[in-house]
């Protein structure tokens, strides 16, 4: 591989079907994780975009390290300074140029068939995203079962709605422009992917599989501090499509405004 400091793109690959966006802040620990998983993707192509939201922690270097092992995998390093998980899905996805995107954490373990199966569920184009289980078990155990299938039949009895966090989208490009894009300046608050897939399902329809799963850290479930409540919650799920955007704008937007749980909260963590 080649190239030097931020912005820069590197390796090679002609017409790869995707761009996988690891955003990341002070990551330097688990990086290698979804890195490696983009390494070991099989049945399709991409282009990694790795995207530092500030980090003071060296992340950068540690990707290059393991990126190393992978000469003809291309890879764009970009850097972007505002805060926010958000900011920085839009940074990576302003160079997006392949068919389809996905939306990768930088703490989550993707299996080699991820984006394969992502891609044969979008292939019709009939669909405005793809999304992830998230399983937190073995994903062939029988507690891994299950998960996938109770997942699975909630998308399906729930269709108008988000069911993962911006670590399992995955998007036709089309429509994820057409939608506006990650970044919404009508919402700089929390739970922005729940948000994201509001505008993107006015486009097309949501799509997934049993075997479109991912494995998140164990971690996430500190995040006590940038959760709704069960109220709210509730209200999203039997508050119907067409008046999805009161729900937002109107009702749960003022309410997080109150509260501040803005995104800076994300970078706010308990580990």
């Amino acid at each position: 591989m080649s190239g030097t400091g931020s912005d820069s793109a590197i390796g090679g690959g002609t017409g790869p079907r995707w761009s996988v966006i690891i955003p990341y802040f002070n990551e330097a620990a688990f990086l290698p994780v979804p890195v490696r998983s983009a390494m070991a993707q099989q049945g399709t192509s991409l282009r990694l975009i790795l995207v530092d939201n500030r980090s003071d922690d060296g992340s950068e270097a540690v990707a290059r390290a393991v990126l190393a092992a992978a000469p003809t995998l291309e890879v764009v390093y970009l850097r972007e300074d505002t805060p926010g998980q958000n900011h920085a899905l839009a940074r990576g996805f302003a160079s997006v140029t392949t068919p389809f995107v996905a939306f990768w954490d930088a703490d989550t373990t993707y299996p080699p068939h991820y984006l394969a199966e992502a891609e044969r569920l979008l292939a019709s184009g009939r669909h405005a995203v793809a999304q992830a289980i998230d399983v937190y078990a073995d994903p062939l155990s029988a507690a891994g079962r299950r998960r996938r299938v109770r997942m699975r039949l909630t998308q399906l009895l729930l269709s108008r709605q988000g069911h993962t966090g911006s670590f399992g989208q995955c998007f036709p490009t089309p429509a994820l422009r057409a939608a506006g894009g990650p970044l919404s300046p009508g919402w700089p608050y929390v739970l922005y992917d729940h948000e994201l897939i509001q505008r993107v399902l006015k486009h097309g329809t949501a799509t997934g599989s049993r075997d479109l799963w991912c494995l998140p850290s164990p971690r996430r479930s500190a995040n006590a501090h940038v959760r709704w409540t069960l109220a709210e919650r509730i209200l999203y799920h039997v508050t119907p499509f067409a008046l999805k955007d009161w729900f937002f704008y109107r009702f749960l937007g003022p309410r997080f405004e109150r509260r501040r749980m803005v995104q800076a909260n994300l970078r706010q963590r308990d580990w």
